[in-house]
């Protein structure tokens, strides 16, 4: 028998994977270790296991991953997320009846890494902005100091994004126009978030080329540009537009995993400076992105691309594809909507909110939904509840600490989880 098990249900990514490969034909299973599952509740999806958290008890996670493997006879697992990969990948000979079609440990270790990134970058020739390291708080307070007007406005971010001391996910990008707003959101960043990237900030869209890199040959490519994202001044894509692809991103992007010696899919995200007209590497996403259902959606189905390589069947490249194609994300419009009503943003025009609401409303040929799908209703009554359940529910005053679950099989279920990935 053959199958596929995909992680992380609770993801955007996930459900459009499940959505592709079920649509193919393949029998596909979901796994969650929030209790969130979205993929879960597609109609392609044949069953949805709970597991543990693959940050909190990595161990227990992949011996899930094993366990419902051999339960239902699957032979190729697809980890979504990135701390799921992080759990997987170094322990990848305990899975080894199982197809992981990824790079190595080490190799997406280093993509993870948004400064080794960028190194590893301007060694192959790839433009990128100027960025300081800051290792600890002590260098941080120093750096702050000494910083002149050519860094401000500044961002700073951790150079990881999976950290289990913050509950796994790292803090948000932050900004600071002075050397006093800098110094002040350093002394409030975490420890655990250390180290840090300094980076000028620059105004403009965001870029993604996504790729599937396969026995260093390019499998599928696609391009996308970011036209709403939330937050407004910089996060996950809430509405993005197929593209046509740009021969020097391409190229650039190409040459940057060849470097790493990289296998599998990943999308390598560009912006753009809108006062120079300058493009600059920001980061790999060693990983199905959120807006893998756009790529799908114009032709380019990467999953389904994935799973043929990983079998060793025989994949004609997926080169070219539909472009002015927009895909919108329903309660991220919403969001977003939110929060340009509340605060204004130099960076997305004037902020006034009756523009945004224009901007959202507005429907044009080409645009299709993300989670929304009237053939496959369930993911978006999930999604709903948990959107309003989210809104409803009061914060709580001390925020539950993720714990150690074990892996155990009961009732279709392995483990539980109180820790919800973020994508």
């Amino acid at each position: 028998m053959s199958g596929i098990l995909v992680t992380d249900g609770e993801l955007r990514a996930s459900l459009a994977v499940v959505r592709s490969l079920g649509a193919s034909g393949e029998r596909v299973r979901v796994t969650s270790a929030s209790g969130r599952s979205l993929a879960g509740r597609s109609r392609f999806a044949l069953g949805d296991d709970q597991v543990a958290d693959p940050i909190a008890d990595p161990d227990g996670f992949v011996e899930s991953l094993r366990i419902l493997a051999a339960r239902w006879g699957l032979d190729v697992v697809l980890p979504i997320s990135e701390a799921s990969l992080r759990a997987v990948l170094p322990r990848r000979s305990e899975l080894r009846a199982l197809r992981l079609p990824f790079p190595d440990a080490d190799v997406f270790e280093l993509a993870s890494d948004k400064a080794r990134v960028l190194d590893r970058a301007r060694q192959v020739g790839i433009p990128t902005l100027p960025q300081q390291v800051l290792h600890d708080p002590e260098e941080a307070a120093r750096v702050a100091e000494t910083l002149d007007s050519p860094w401000f406005p500044a961002a700073v971010k951790s150079t990881r994004s999976v950290i289990a001391n913050l509950r796994g996910s790292a803090p948000a990008v932050r900004y600071a126009a002075d050397a006093k707003e800098l110094a002040m959101l350093l002394r409030e960043s975490p420890v655990e978030a250390y180290p840090l990237l300094l980076q000028r900030r620059i105004a403009g869209p965001g870029v993604g080329v996504f790729l599937l890199l396969w026995d260093n040959d390019v499998r599928a490519r696609f391009q996308h540009r970011r036209v709403r994202e939330k937050p407004p001044s910089g996060g996950c894509s809430v509405c993005c537009e197929s593209v046509p692809l740009d021969p020097e991103l391409a190229d650039r992007a190409e040459r940057l995993l060849r470097s790493m010696g990289w296998r599998g899919v990943a999308m390598v995200e560009f912006k753009v400076d809108n006062a120079t007209g300058e493009t600059y590497l920001l980061e790999v996403n060693g990983r199905f992105w959120g807006s893998l259902q756009l790529a799908i959606a114009a032709g380019v189905d990467f999953p389904l691309r994935l799973v043929e390589a990983a079998r060793g069947g025989t994949v004609f490249p997926t080169l070219s594809f539909w472009r002015a194609i927009r895909l919108r994300w329903i309660w991220g419009e919403v969001d977003h909507l939110h929060a340009r009503m509340i605060a204004d943003d130099p960076e997305r025009g004037s902020g006034r909110w009756s523009d945004a609401l224009r901007e959202v409303l507005r429907w044009r040929r080409g645009d299709r939904t993300d989670v929304f799908r009237l053939s496959d209703p369930g993911p978006f009554i999930r999604e709903s509840q948990l959107w309003f359940g989210d809104i409803l529910r009061r914060p709580s005053p001390v925020p539950p600490q993720p714990q150690s679950v074990p892996a155990r099989v009961r009732h279709g279920s392995v483990g539980t989880s109180t820790t919800e990935v973020a994508e």
